[in-house]
C-alpha cells in the first residue's frame, strides 16, 4: 500500500512563538515519525515576499524557523525538509497552473477580498497596495501542493479555501491535458480540531500581527517576564477564578497532562494567586522546551550546518519534482521537437 503524502508549509516571517509550536510545529513533528505517512515540510520563503520586503529579516526568519524545527526533533531522514526557493520546478509549475486558473477563482480568495474591502472601507481605490503576489498567492500554494502530489494538507480553518482552490486547479489541468491518466493528485485539507489555538498576552489569538506573542526560545528570564505580562483580572489570592476565561489556564492546558490540567483547574477554584499560577506555567513550559532551546541556539551559531541540511532536503525534493514537471511539460506540449 502506498503511503499518504502530507505537506506543510511554514512562512518565513518573524520568530516562532508558543502558538506556532502548539498549533503547528508540535503536531507536525509527531506526524513526521509515523511510518505510514510520507511527510513534506518546506520553508515558504517565496510566500514570505508577499508580506516582508526586508531582505535581512526574511533571511534571519528562515534561519530561525529552520533551526526551530530541527531543534524540536524533526526527523529529516524520514521527512523531506526543504526551502521552497530551492525547488525551481515550483515557480515553473505555478506559471503553468496560472494559465489554466480562472481569474474569477482568484477574485474569490479570502485574503484578496479582505484587502479590497479594507480599501473600500477607507474610500480608497479597490486595489490600492494590492500586489500580484497577494492576488496570485493561491496559485503558488497550489503549485507547492501539487508539485509533490500531496494527499493531505494540514491547515487552519482560514486556509481551507486555498486547498480547495488547489483541488479545483488540479482538476482543471487534468481535464485539459491528461484525460486518460491524471498527473496531478486532488488534495484534501486536514483540520485538527484538537490542536490548541493559543491566546496571546492580551487574550486575543496569539499572533505576530497583534504583537502579543511569547517567542518560543526566549531565555528563562525573558520567558518568565513574558508570562508575567499575560493579562489577568483583579481577583486576589484566595478568591476563586474561572479557568475557562483565563489565558493563563488556556496556555497551561496546551502544555499540561490531563492530570496536571485537572489539578490546576482545582487550584483556580481554590483561589490560586495569579503570580503563583504564572510561576507554575513558566516551569511547565520551560520543562518542555528547555533542551530544545539549547539545541536551537547551538544550531543558530552554525548556519552552514543548517544550510547543508536544507540542501540535502532540496535534493530529495527535486528527485520527485523534476520527473513530475517533465511529464507536465510533455503533457502541455513544452517538449523537444524530435
Amino acid at each position: 500500500m502506498t503511503n499518504q503524502r502530507v505537506l506543510t508549509g511554514i512562512t518565513t516571517t518573524g520568530t516562532p512563538h508558543l502558538g506556532n509550536y502548539v498549533g503547528a510545529i508540535r503536531p507536525a513533528i509527531a506526524a513526521s515519525r509515523q511510518t505510514d505517512t510520507d511527510t513534506f515540510y518546506f520553508l515558504a520563503d517565496f510566500h514570505a515576499l508577499i508580506k516582508c520586503q526586508d531582505p535581512e529579516a526574511l533571511n534571519q526568519s528562515t534561519r530561525e524557523i529552520a533551526a526551530t524545527w530541527l531543534a524540536l526533533g524533526l526527523d529529516i531522514d524520514r521527512s523531506v525538509f526543504y526551502r521552497q526557493s530551492d525547488i525551481a520546478e515550483i515557480p515553473e509549475l505555478m506559471w503553468i497552473l496560472t494559465c489554466v486558473c480562472a481569474k474569477g477563482l482568484m477574485n474569490r480568495a479570502h485574503a484578496y477580498k479582505a484587502a479590497v474591502d479594507a480599501n473600500l472601507a477607507e474610500q480608497e481605490d479597490a486595489d490600492k497596495a494590492i500586489t500580484m503576489g497577494l492576488f496570485s498567492y493561491p496559485v503558488l500554494m497550489a503549485a507547492d501542493i501539487l508539485m509533490f502530489n500531496a494527499n493531505k494538507v494540514p491547515v487552519g480553518k482560514d486556509q481551507i479555501q486555498h486547498v480547495e482552490m488547489a483541488r479545483d486547479i488540479a482538476a482543471r489541468f487534468n481535464h485539459i491535458y491528461c484525460k486518460k491518466a491524471p498527473l496531478l493528485a486532488l488534495p484534501d485539507y486536514q483540520v485538527d480540531d484538537n490542536v490548541a489555538v493559543l491566546q496571546g498576552l492580551d487574550g486575543r489569538k496569539m499572533s505576530k500581527s497583534y504583537n502579543n506573542t511569547i517567542p518560543l526560545f526566549l531565555t528563562e528570564k525573558q520567558l518568565q517576564k513574558h508570562i508575567n505580562k499575560i493579562k489577568t483580572n483583579l481577583l486576589e489570592p484566595g478568591e476563586p477564578k474561572d479557568p475557562d476565561s483565563s489565558t493563563v489556564f488556556q496556555i497551561w492546558q496546551a502544555f499540561a497532562s490531563p492530570e496536571q490540567t485537572s489539578d490546576m483547574r482545582q487550584a483556580f477554584a481554590d483561589g490560586i494567586g495569579w503570580g503563583d499560577a504564572k510561576k507554575q506555567l513558566f516551569a511547565l513550559i520551560n520543562e518542555e522546551i528547555g533542551d530544545a532551546r539549547e539545541r536551537y541556539h547551538d544550531l543558530l551559531a552554525r548556519p552552514d550546518d543548517i544550510e547543508a541540511i536544507l540542501q540535502q532536503g532540496a535534493d530529495k525534493a527535486r528527485a520527485i519534482s523534476k520527473p513530475l514537471l517533465e511529464k507536465i511539460r510533455t503533457a502541455t506540449g513544452i517538449r523537444r521537437l524530435s
